[in-house]
């Protein structure tokens, strides 16, 4: 399950060694906090899915990994079986028009962009910044 880090300016997201075989991506995803347009929780990332993985792997109902094209844009997926999920819509980032995740700290993601993280901290996961164990900016 990937791992989503927050700082002040950019949101991780944080590949297994099997999410970037399976993804054929080289490092984690990293978005700048100001090209995120959008945030929606989901039960179903299927439904989000549009196109066709190019490069990725796709195991229709189990699995859906990598970069996905369609008709002028390009979306990033780690999608596993029938799990919630976020989708995170975005504006201005150079390689990908949508991000779709199945996490089960999608709430928390939510909750910290949310928050002022303070500039001078590391980035910290999601789940810790939401739920308060990590000191935020006031």
């Amino acid at each position: 399950m990937v791992t989503l880090l927050l700082d002040s300016t950019q949101l991780e997201i944080v590949l297994t060694g099997a999410e970037r075989a399976f993804a054929f991506h080289k490092g984690n995803v990293v978005v700048e906090r100001s090209t995120i347009a959008k945030v929606q929780l989901t039960e179903d990332a299927w439904t989000w899915l549009r196109g066709v993985p190019s490069p990725g792997t796709h195991i229709r109902g189990v699995l859906a990994m990598g970069t996905w094209k369609s008709a002028g844009a390009n979306d990033f997926a780690i999608v596993r079986r029938h799990r919630p999920s976020v989708v995170i819509d975005l504006d201005g980032h150079p390689e990908y028009e949508r991000i779709v995740l199945t996490t089960r700290h999608g709430l928390d993601l939510v909750t910290a962009l949310r928050l002022d993280v303070d500039s001078d901290e590391a980035p910290a996961d999601v789940v810790d910044l939401a739920t308060g164990t990590i000191p935020v900016q006031d």
